[in-house]
């Protein structure tokens, strides 16, 4: 089988799953208001959970361009079904690159055969989400004393490890910041379930504080001084076009809906899609999702490439894909009139879903700082010649 026959053949489970039961998965989480273990289960046992990583860690080897177009299937499902696709395909290559040997068989490996789940945990309360953390460790021989808050921190009531970013006390920028792997049930570990959002129903997320909670020495990934470099290049530029690839499956799934709605509402004696007005709504909604797709794409190749516009391209395809996104299911829940207001339509639940990838990875205006900060860098006058 070649590799594209091979690709096809997955691409046609996942369509499958996401169309049967993953359909089914969403009615039970937004009935119930949470993710069952046995999705994760399954999702696993499919898996789905692996698909990104190398054959030789248990996983499917896809190269990351590819893993993206299963990543637009997955995102026309429920957005906790798409935010765990996301995350373990996803933090397993955050680690790898500053993981020992044994670290790797510890913490890796594990992470993506389903083993063991680690929650990315860099947002803090009081501060950015950079060099400027607060949350500090105190070396005392072989073990961190780890104190300080963090929010917002996804699957962090569920996960079994948390991957955080702190800093040994007294540095600042990003010198002396480190990565750490922190057992969920460490001494001096408080756990706060906040798990209540307008979407994404489901997907636990959790407040932490911590007040001198041991960690292993060896349970730090690089060297002191290297913790953001793991959290914000070894995660954040692949993340970013993740979840602007999430976009564009979302926006297809509000396009879809809308077209479906518009061909059976009739009014006046017409369907909606022979009214001119939604015509052009559709019309326009295609030509954006299908604009967003192809940047998405290429920054994708280009993150393959290790190309040294990467992150630049990454920002500019989540800041896009996130704006097409907004204009697409807004015109999609205006074409369902009122009733797109209830939550028994699909509509409502994806409108809501679509507000978090706002906030994803950074905001817009972040977004466009780094593309901004890319752009200078680019067209830097050339230095002018030392004077004979």
């Amino acid at each position: 089988m070649s590799e594209d026959q091979s690709f096809d053949r997955i691409r046609a489970q996942v369509e499958e799953w996401v169309k049967g039961p993953g359909e089914r998965w969403a009615e039970h989480i937004e009935e119930d208001g949470e993710v069952p273990e046995a999705l994760w289960e399954e999702m696993n046992r499919l898996g789905f959970l692996r698909m990104a990583a190398p054959p030789k860690y248990g996983g499917q080897g896809l190269p990351f361009s590819r893993w993206m177009e299963l990543m637009e299937i997955f995102s026309r499902s429920h957005g906790s079904i798409r935010m765990i696709v996301h995350v373990v395909n996803g933090i397993w290559r955050a680690m790898d690159g500053h993981a020992s040997a044994q670290q790797r068989e510890r913490f890796v490996l594990p992470s993506v055969t389903g083993e063991i789940k680690i929650a990315f945990t860099l947002t803090e309360p009081g501060n950015g989400t950079g060099a400027d953390l607060t949350t500090s460790v105190v070396r005392e021989g072989d073990t961190y004393y780890l104190s300080g808050r963090k929010h917002l921190i996804t699957f962090g009531v569920r996960c079994d490890y948390y991957l955080l970013a702190a800093r040994v006390e007294g540095s600042s920028g990003h010198g002396g910041t480190v990565a750490l792997l922190v057992p969920r049930n460490a001494p001096g570990a408080q756990v706060k379930d906040t798990s209540h959002t307008m979407g994404v129903t489901g997907t636990d997320h959790a407040s932490l504080a911590f007040d001198r909670t041991p960690v292993p020495v060896g349970h730090r990934l690089g060297a002191e001084g290297e913790g953001l470099d793991i959290f914000l290049g070894g995660f954040l530029t692949p993340s970013r076009i993740s979840v602007a690839m999430s976009c564009v499956g979302l926006a297809e799934r509000a396009q879809q809906l809308a077209l479906e709605y518009a061909r059976s509402r009739v009014t006046f004696g017409k369907t909606l899609t022979q009214r001119q007005a939604i015509q052009f709504m559709l019309a326009e909604n295609a030509a954006d999702i299908e604009a967003a797709r192809q940047l998405v794409l290429h920054a994708a190749r280009r993150f393959e490439e290790g190309a040294d516009d990467a992150s630049m391209q990454s920002s500019m395809a989540k800041m896009h894909a996130v704006t097409m996104l907004t204009n697409v299911t807004d015109k999609a829940l205006q074409i369902h009139g009122g009733l797109g207001y209830w939550k028994s339509q699909k509509i409502e639940r994806v409108y809501r879903d679509a507000r978090a990838q706002r906030f994803e990875e950074g905001t817009n205006e972040v977004q466009k700082q780094v593309v901004f900060r890319a752009l200078l860098r680019r067209t830097r006058p050339p230095a002018a010649p030392e004077p004979n």
